[in-house]
């Protein structure tokens, strides 16, 4: 039987690359997206060294002309059953009052628009997935968007409005779009974590100011992991095609909301 087929985006770190194992694992031919070429090819390599399926395609989803011929070559090779909108990022800390308004264009373009492009794009073909699905009565992923939101999309934090409101536009994107597929064979999941301890987010959010980075976690026992995320977003993508999670909000123990953090002395 051939493989079901996952397109990741921001497959290059973090919660895409620990996803794209996974589901390599789950038996899918994954195909990695990001803009860095070097470390999704490394990945595709390391996957499919250990009997994966993997390719590598570098891809910056804010550009709907290279989104678009991405999805024409998929045409030519695979269908893709399940999409992974994952790439997207925080920039800056600053409030409302003294925020760049070009940090905050940069992060409504690759969280919401992105997504939107790659939705957009390869709709069509995850529809397909999910008619052939079921008729053939199988295929539990086919036909399946995933949307890794956030908890900013779902509660606001002093510092964060850029962030929080391009993380809410992308939950309501979520909703909006499972209304609009409500009869069609396509799920639309959205996965929100909290707090999650990766190589890049923070470091990427403060510019590379490691000590800022740093006291994001400082007394955090035991933050979230990508792994972690990467583990939901398997599970809610392998239930049977006709459950669908809508939501699925996970944080560290040590945090009870946005605000409410446990740190130890």
């Amino acid at each position: 039987m051939t493989a079901p087929t996952a397109v990741i985006t921001g497959a290059s770190s973090g919660i895409g690359a620990a996803t794209a194992r996974r589901l390599a694992a789950a038996g899918y031919r994954v195909i990695l997206t990001a803009r860095r070429a070097d470390r999704i090819e490394a990945l595709a390599a390391e996957l499919t060294a250990a009997g994966r399926q993997a390719v590598a395609y570098p891809l910056d989803v804010t550009d709907r002309a290279a989104v678009n011929a991405f999805a024409a070559t998929l045409d030519d090779h695979a269908s893709v059953d399940v999409l992974v909108n994952n790439a997207g990022g925080a920039l800056g800390a600053d409030p409302v009052a003294t925020a760049d308004p070009d940090d905050w264009r940069t992060m409504y373009e690759t969280n919401v628009l992105g997504t939107l492009h790659l939705t957009q794009a390869l709709l069509p073909a995850l529809t397909a997935a999910g008619q052939r699905a079921a008729a053939e009565s199988g295929g539990s992923g086919a036909g399946t968007v995933v949307i890794v939101s956030s908890t900013a999309g779902l509660a606001t934090y002093e510092g964060g409005g850029g962030y929080v409101a391009a993380k809410h536009g992308e939950h309501v994107l979520a909703e909006t779009l499972r209304l609009e597929l409500c009869g069609t064979p396509v799920r639309v999941i959205e996965v929100a974590p909290g707090m999650v301890k990766t190589e890049e987010f923070a470091s990427t959010r403060f510019r590379g100011d490691l000590e800022k980075a740093a006291a994001v976690y400082a007394g955090v026992a035991e933050p979230l992991t990508a792994d972690d995320v990467a583990d939901t977003i398997e599970w809610a993508v392998t239930r049977p095609s006709h459950v669908n999670i809508d939501l699925l909000v996970v944080r560290p123990r040590a945090q009870a909301s946005n605000h409410k953090v446990h740190r130890e002395s």
